[in-house]
Protein backbone atom coordinates (compact mmCIF):
# COMPACT_ATOMS: atom_id res chain seq x y z
CA UNK A 1 0.00 0.00 0.00
CA UNK A 2 3.12 2.19 0.57
CA UNK A 3 4.77 1.64 -2.34
CA UNK A 4 1.74 2.26 -4.64
CA UNK A 5 1.05 5.89 -2.40
CA UNK A 6 5.01 6.52 -3.23
CA UNK A 7 4.74 5.12 -6.93
CA UNK A 8 1.42 7.58 -7.20
CA UNK A 9 3.89 10.73 -5.78
CA UNK A 10 6.72 9.75 -7.67
CA UNK A 11 4.53 9.66 -11.35
CA UNK A 12 2.76 12.82 -10.47
CA UNK A 13 6.43 14.54 -9.34
CA UNK A 14 7.51 13.58 -12.99
CA UNK A 15 4.38 14.90 -14.84
CA UNK A 16 4.64 17.74 -12.96
CA UNK A 17 8.66 17.94 -13.51
CA UNK A 18 8.00 17.81 -17.24
CA UNK A 19 5.62 20.47 -17.97
CA UNK A 20 7.87 22.50 -15.76
CA UNK A 21 11.04 22.02 -18.00
CA UNK A 22 9.04 22.53 -21.45
CA UNK A 23 6.98 25.56 -20.15
CA UNK A 24 7.28 29.15 -21.52
CA UNK A 25 6.59 32.34 -20.83
CA UNK A 26 5.51 34.49 -23.79
CA UNK A 27 5.45 38.32 -23.64
CA UNK A 28 2.43 39.22 -25.19
CA UNK A 29 3.77 41.45 -27.92
CA UNK A 30 7.01 40.75 -27.35
CA UNK A 31 8.82 44.21 -27.22
CA UNK A 32 6.11 46.42 -27.71
CA UNK A 33 3.59 44.38 -25.06
CA UNK A 34 0.10 45.17 -24.97
CA UNK A 35 -0.70 48.38 -25.87
CA UNK A 36 -2.78 50.30 -28.71
CA UNK A 37 -3.04 49.24 -32.59
CA UNK A 38 -0.25 46.58 -31.90
CA UNK A 39 -1.64 43.32 -34.18
CA UNK A 40 -1.59 40.57 -31.52
CA UNK A 41 -3.28 38.01 -33.76
CA UNK A 42 -0.31 38.20 -36.31
CA UNK A 43 1.94 38.24 -33.12
CA UNK A 44 0.18 35.01 -32.19
CA UNK A 45 -0.14 33.10 -35.47
CA UNK A 46 3.70 31.71 -35.36
CA UNK A 47 3.21 30.63 -31.53
CA UNK A 48 2.25 27.25 -30.51
CA UNK A 49 0.56 27.29 -26.58
CA UNK A 50 0.63 24.15 -24.96
CA UNK A 51 -1.18 23.67 -21.27
CA UNK A 52 1.67 24.87 -18.13
CA UNK A 53 2.81 27.91 -20.25
CA UNK A 54 2.12 31.46 -19.09
CA UNK A 55 1.32 34.83 -20.92
CA UNK A 56 2.66 37.94 -19.64
CA UNK A 57 0.99 41.33 -20.32
CA UNK A 58 3.30 44.67 -20.01
CA UNK A 59 1.77 47.17 -19.90
CA UNK A 60 2.21 50.99 -17.95
CA UNK A 61 0.02 50.14 -15.34
CA UNK A 62 -3.98 52.59 -15.13
CA UNK A 63 -3.39 52.50 -18.97
CA UNK A 64 -4.78 48.93 -19.57
CA UNK A 65 -5.83 46.29 -18.37
CA UNK A 66 -6.27 42.90 -19.23
CA UNK A 67 -10.23 40.80 -19.41
CA UNK A 68 -10.56 37.35 -20.40
CA UNK A 69 -13.32 37.03 -22.00
CA UNK A 70 -15.37 34.57 -23.84
CA UNK A 71 -15.47 34.23 -27.96
CA UNK A 72 -18.78 36.81 -27.94
CA UNK A 73 -16.96 39.54 -25.57
CA UNK A 74 -14.00 39.12 -27.73
CA UNK A 75 -16.14 39.69 -31.24
CA UNK A 76 -17.91 42.25 -29.30
CA UNK A 77 -15.25 43.99 -27.38
CA UNK A 78 -17.51 43.49 -24.48
CA UNK A 79 -17.11 41.69 -21.11
CA UNK A 80 -20.62 39.94 -19.25
CA UNK A 81 -20.81 39.43 -15.63
CA UNK A 82 -19.10 35.79 -16.11
CA UNK A 83 -15.13 37.76 -17.21
CA UNK A 84 -12.89 36.52 -15.08
CA UNK A 85 -12.05 39.89 -13.39
CA UNK A 86 -10.07 42.40 -14.62
CA UNK A 87 -6.28 42.67 -14.21
CA UNK A 88 -4.67 46.01 -13.76
CA UNK A 89 -0.79 45.41 -12.31
CA UNK A 90 1.07 46.23 -15.48
CA UNK A 91 2.57 43.04 -15.16
CA UNK A 92 -0.39 40.40 -15.05
CA UNK A 93 1.14 36.73 -15.68
CA UNK A 94 -1.77 34.10 -16.65
CA UNK A 95 -0.80 30.58 -16.64
CA UNK A 96 -2.25 28.17 -19.22
CA UNK A 97 -3.95 25.59 -17.37
CA UNK A 98 -6.37 24.48 -19.52
CA UNK A 99 -6.61 23.25 -23.28
CA UNK A 100 -8.74 25.47 -25.38
CA UNK A 101 -9.58 28.81 -27.07
CA UNK A 102 -8.61 31.61 -24.41
CA UNK A 103 -9.41 35.20 -25.26
CA UNK A 104 -8.58 38.81 -23.68
CA UNK A 105 -9.43 42.26 -24.59
CA UNK A 106 -8.55 45.63 -23.34
CA UNK A 107 -11.57 46.40 -21.46
CA UNK A 108 -10.49 50.69 -20.94
CA UNK A 109 -11.71 53.08 -23.09
CA UNK A 110 -12.77 51.68 -26.71
CA UNK A 111 -8.97 49.94 -27.13
CA UNK A 112 -10.01 46.55 -27.81
CA UNK A 113 -12.99 48.03 -30.09
CA UNK A 114 -10.96 50.70 -31.97
CA UNK A 115 -7.32 50.35 -31.12
CA UNK A 116 -6.67 46.72 -31.55
CA UNK A 117 -6.20 45.32 -28.23
CA UNK A 118 -7.49 41.71 -28.31
CA UNK A 119 -5.60 38.46 -28.54
CA UNK A 120 -7.42 34.94 -29.20
CA UNK A 121 -4.93 32.17 -28.68
CA UNK A 122 -5.40 28.47 -28.72
CA UNK A 123 -3.84 26.16 -25.64
CA UNK A 124 -2.71 22.67 -26.40
CA UNK A 125 -2.47 19.72 -24.36
CA UNK A 126 0.74 19.20 -22.46
CA UNK A 127 2.96 18.50 -24.76
CA UNK A 128 5.05 15.54 -24.50
CA UNK A 129 9.08 16.31 -24.77
CA UNK A 130 9.91 15.90 -28.72
CA UNK A 131 13.06 12.95 -29.83
CA UNK A 132 16.01 14.43 -29.52
CA UNK A 133 17.24 16.60 -32.40
CA UNK A 134 20.20 15.12 -35.04
CA UNK A 135 23.93 16.45 -34.86
CA UNK A 136 23.16 18.86 -37.68
CA UNK A 137 20.36 20.55 -35.59
CA UNK A 138 21.09 24.08 -34.79
CA UNK A 139 22.57 25.34 -32.16
CA UNK A 140 19.42 26.33 -29.87
CA UNK A 141 18.62 23.06 -30.70
CA UNK A 142 21.33 22.03 -27.30
CA UNK A 143 18.08 22.91 -25.30
CA UNK A 144 15.92 20.32 -26.15
CA UNK A 145 18.36 18.32 -26.32
CA UNK A 146 18.72 18.31 -22.36
CA UNK A 147 14.99 18.87 -21.73
CA UNK A 148 14.47 15.13 -23.50
CA UNK A 149 17.65 13.80 -22.07
CA UNK A 150 16.31 14.82 -18.74
CA UNK A 151 13.00 14.14 -19.10
CA UNK A 152 13.84 10.09 -20.62
CA UNK A 153 15.93 9.94 -17.29
CA UNK A 154 13.22 10.71 -15.33
CA UNK A 155 11.49 7.57 -17.44
CA UNK A 156 14.20 5.45 -16.78
CA UNK A 157 14.53 6.36 -13.27
CA UNK A 158 10.68 5.65 -13.29
CA UNK A 159 10.34 2.22 -14.86
CA UNK A 160 13.28 0.88 -12.48
CA UNK A 161 11.20 2.71 -9.60
CA UNK A 162 8.15 0.24 -10.79
CA UNK A 163 10.21 -2.90 -11.45
CA UNK A 164 11.52 -2.33 -7.77
CA UNK A 165 8.14 -1.90 -6.27
CA UNK A 166 6.56 -4.37 -7.84
CA UNK A 167 9.29 -7.29 -7.18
Amino acid sequence: MAASRSTMVFVATILFLATSISATEYIVGDESGWTLDFDYQTWAKDKVFYVGDKLVFNYASGTHNVMKVNGTGFQQCTTTSSSNGTLTSGRDVIPLQTPGRKWYICGVAKHCELRNMKLVITVLPPQMMSPAPSPSASPSASTTLSVSTMFGFGVALFSGLVVFLVV
